[in-house]
C-alpha cells in the first residue's frame, strides 16, 4: 500500500469504530451500493459491507440478482456509508471502484458463518425475479428446511461475495451551514494516489 491509500483505510477504519461504537448508528455497516448497465442505467440499494482491507471493501448476494447482472456486465461499483450522528453533523464516506468475485473459500467461510435462517433464505430465494405471493415464498423456505433438516446448509450456486478495490475514497465531514469538510483520495492510472480537499 502507498502511505495516501494506507491513510485513507485507516481513516475509514477509525470512523467505522466510531460509528459502530456510537449506540445511535443503528446499522453502522449499512452501506448504498450503486451499479449501472454497460448503457449507463443506474440502480442503488442498501448492502451490508462484511469485510473490507488493503483489497477493498467486501459484500455478499446472489450473482444472478440484478446486481449481480450488472456487476458481471459493468464491473464498477459505487458505495456510499452515512453516519448521521457521528461529530458535528454526520459523516459520509464514499468509495468508488472497480470490482471482482471474492474466492470460493470466502464465500465458503463467510456463508458458513451466517444464521441457519439466512443460510436456508439464500436457497429459497431467487432473488429480484417475480414472486407470486409471500405465502410462495414460506413454502419455498418449509422445502428448504425440509431438505437440509438435521444437516449442515452448504452455500448454494450462484451465490457469493463481491470486492469493490478502491480507486477513489472521499471522506465528507458535516459542519453546520453547509460549510462541510470534503477530502478526496484517488488512484490514478499508474497506481499513484493523490489526496486533495474539495469545496463543500
Amino acid at each position: 500500500m502507498t502511505d495516501l491509500y494506507a491513510e485513507a483505510l485507516s481513516t475509514f477504519a477509525i470512523l467505522y469504530g466510531e460509528a459502530k461504537s456510537s449506540g445511535t448508528e443503528v446499522e453502522p455497516n449499512a452501506m448504498t451500493l450503486a451499479t449501472a448497465t454497460p448503457d449507463g442505467r443506474p440502480s442503488a440499494r442498501t448492502v451490508l459491507l462484511k469485510a473490507f482491507d488493503e483489497l477493498g471493501f467486501v459484500f455478499y448476494t446472489h450473482t444472478h440478482s440484478q446486481k449481480g447482472r450488472e456487476l458481471h456486465d459493468n464491473p464498477w461499483a459505487a458505495l456510499l456509508f452515512l453516519w448521521r450522528s457521528l461529530r458535528e453533523a454526520g459523516i459520509q464516506v464514499r468509495v468508488e471502484g472497480t470490482v471482482t468475485a471474492v474466492s470460493d473459500a470466502e464465500a465458503d467461510a463467510y456463508f458458513a458463518s451466517r444464521p441457519r435462517q439466512s443460510q436456508l433464505g439464500a436457497w429459497a430465494s431467487i432473488q429480484s425475479e417475480t414472486l407470486d405471493s409471500r405465502e410462495a415464498f414460506e413454502t419455498r423456505m418449509a422445502e428448504m428446511e425440509a431438505r437440509f433438516a438435521g444437516a449442515d446448509v452448504p452455500r448454494p450456486d450462484g451465490w457469493s461475495g463481491y470486492r469493490v478495490a478502491p480507486e477513489a475514497i472521499e471522506f465528507w465531514y458535516g459542519a453546520q451551514f453547509r460549510l462541510h469538510e470534503r477530502w478526496r483520495y484517488e488512484c490514478d492510472a499508474a497506481g499513484v494516489w493523490s489526496k486533495r480537499m474539495l469545496f463543500p
